[in-house]
């Protein structure tokens, strides 16, 4: 394990760190699945700007997560990367075990 992952582990268990750490998960998964699939598309922020009218500092801006994405702009990105949006809902209870 490296040592972030101890680090993460053992801030964890404080209870205000983990409620703030787990508040923050909706966006760190969106900025990763946006970096995921531009990279997996094969395509440069700077294509994928090109492609989706989207500004090339936006797209940095979103996968550094210094901007939250609305539903409309998603989308955009989604249909210039090939891809389709799927967003859903997980049990609490299921984001343990998956």
């Amino acid at each position: 394990m490296s040592d972030l992952q101890d680090l993460t582990n053992e801030l964890m268990q404080d209870n205000d760190f983990r409620r703030e750490y787990e508040s923050l998960q909706p966006e760190m998964d969106i900025k990763r699945a946006i970096l995921d699939a531009r990279i997996k598309s094969g395509m440069t922020q700077m294509e994928l700007s090109e492609k989706s009218g989207i500004t090339q500092a936006d797209i940095s801006r979103l996968e550094n997560g210094t901007r939250n994405p609305s539903l409309a702009l998603l989308k955009r990105l989604a249909e210039a990367m090939d891809s389709t949006l799927k967003i859903e809902f997980v049990p609490k209870n299921n984001i343990a075990e998956g």
